[in-house]
């Protein structure tokens, strides 16, 4: 496919969404209200979702997959001369599978909400919030340029903070509020950074800005943009020990809040670093980068101590705030990655974001079927003395969550493995002139987390999928998996299988885009 229909059809996904929340906000037609005009913005949620997707596997099926390091599907349109700022779109494969993710986890979301839709105010609002988001996620992986990097980025927080607050749980406000807080600090302070590479540069353009690989930039620049910019995605990404919003908006929201918060909204830290960080200021994120791998490192201990803390018995943790620390853990060994500066490391830095992307998002749909059976997500609650059994009363239900356990922990054979093995490696063997003794310490930590991960997930399998059955049948009878929910989670499942049984599908997009960022080409 030629470069001229790529280019229209990435604007077309990036303006579908925008359009399909202005739509969903109008009244429907009188013939397409269905049931009633509940029914018709729900589905047209899924309509414009579901064209969405359709439009990026089209960009994926299109893209020159002989030449990922190269931008494709390029828009470059002077929009603002006075600042040097430009309507400048692209996808490489960096981008690409980002891309594609945003695009069935919304759709996903989409479906699971018209079939089951959050307790709150009406749909119309819902969908177009929905949608809204869908857009800022998907321009913050499309647009190459600084400052529309930073509007894209922002765009999401004013949606996912009304998701939370509007249609989330117990003391969703006050979760919300902080969600919001947090991350408009951070933003702020990356905005800094990014006018400071602007203005010392001469010009926006990420793509140049990457070609130049930081060689008009003071070392004295490089260090306050790398750490300016670095606070600011760390806080998104979510970084040790800037944290701490993470697990009470995850517990608060509703469950396609946490799938997307969780599935999409994360990566858009680690892209960034990945994006302008490494390529545009070398120099400073040679400095910084073993402090990002201390920090990295802590995080996946002390997600996975959290976790552990959180699953014993009697200790009355939530499912939805143990997935939401050991997301803690896992984005640690994509920052370790990336802070390893060298292909191995930033490549599995890259996989592990689509890995949990996947395997989260279907976790957390699960934690929101099993919360919306039991009224609850407390673990003692759900499990009880004995265990939930879900293996004997609702045998697919436990299956599938006995998979994304297995998957999170990173089980060879799953997209979990590859991810994380690939960050270990490049810590092994960190870029040129990094600590080997101190990346080797690093290493060491980040597997030992693996054996905590192990050990926790496995817990939360043995008390929710295994115990007495005769005690868990006098319980309320239990749904197993319905329609839609299989409809929904599937594609997460097998994809998972997929790319863990064929990592190089990933691989052989983001290795040579990598390869050419690191070395400034």
């Amino acid at each position: 496919m030629n470069d001229t229909a790529l280019q229209y059809i990435l604007a077309a996904i990036l303006v579908l969404p925008l359009l399909g929340a202005v739509g969903a906000l109008l009244p429907p037609p009188p013939g397409l209200r269905g049931r009633g005009p509940d029914q018709a913005v729900l589905r047209h949620g899924v309509t414009v979702t579901g064209a969405v997707l359709v439009l990026a596997i089209v960009l994926a099926a299109g893209f020159d997959h002989n030449h990922p390091a190269k931008m494709q599907a390029t828009t470059d349109l002077n929009w603002i001369p006075a600042l040097r700022i430009h309507l400048h779109l692209g996808v490489d494969g960096i981008s690409l599978p980002l891309l594609v993710l945003t695009a069935l986890l919304t759709f996903l979301c989409a479906l699971y909400s018209y079939f089951k839709m959050p307790d709150g105010p009406r749909p119309r609002a819902f969908v177009a919030l929905l949608l809204l988001l869908e857009g800022g996620t998907l321009a913050s992986f499309a647009v190459l340029d600084l400052i529309l990097f930073f509007l894209a980025f922002e765009t999401v927080l004013v949606p996912m903070y009304f998701l939370i607050s509007r249609w989330g749980g117990a003391n969703r406000e006050r979760s919300a509020l902080r969600f919001i807080v947090y991350t408009l600090l951070g933003s702020v302070i990356m905005l800094l950074g990014l006018l400071l590479i602007g203005v010392k540069a001469g010009t926006f353009d990420m793509v140049a800005l990457a070609t130049d690989n930081g060689s008009h930039l003071s070392h004295t620049t490089q260090l306050v943009a790398v750490l300016a910019i670095g606070l600011g995605l760390a806080v998104k990404a979510p970084m040790w020990p800037l944290h701490s919003w993470l697990p009470d908006a995850h517990t608060a929201a509703p469950t396609v809040g946490s799938v997307l918060l969780a599935g999409v909204l994360l990566k858009m830290g680690t892209y960034g670093l990945v994006r302008v960080v490494l390529p545009i200021a070398p120099g400073g994120m040679h400095t910084f980068a073993p402090y990002l791998a201390a920090f990295a490192v802590v995080g996946i201990i002390y997600g996975s101590l959290a976790c552990l803390a959180l699953v014993r018995q009697g200790n009355g943790g939530d499912l939805k705030r143990l997935i939401a620390y050991s997301s803690v853990g896992h984005m640690g060994f994509v920052l370790l990655g990336i802070a390893s500066m060298n292909p191995t490391g930033v490549n599995g830095a890259l996989f592990a974001n689509v890995a949990h992307g996947l395997i989260t998002g279907l976790l957390f749909f699960l934690v929101g079927a099993l919360k919306d059976r039991y009224g609850s997500s407390d673990l003692d609650q759900l499990a009880g003395r004995t265990g939930a059994a879900l293996y004997g009363r609702a045998p697919r239900l436990g299956g599938l969550l006995a998979f994304g356990a297995v998957a999170s922990l990173g089980l060879p054979g799953l997209a979990g493995f590859w991810g994380e093995m690939l960050a270990m490696f490049g810590a092994f063997k960190p870029g040129a002139g990094l600590s080997r003794p101190a990346y080797l310490t690093f290493t060491a930590v980040a597997a030992f987390g693996t054996l905590l991960t192990a050990a926790y997930l496995l817990t939360v399998v043995r008390r929710m999928c295994m115990g007495d059955r005769d005690t868990a049948r006098a319980q309320p009878a239990l749904a197993d998996v319905r329609g839609y929910e299989f409809a929904a989670w599937t594609p997460l499942a097998a994809l998972t299988v997929l790319a863990g049984l064929w990592p190089a599908l990933l691989l052989s997009l983001t290795d040579p885009a990598v390869r050419s960022l690191l070395g400034g080409s």
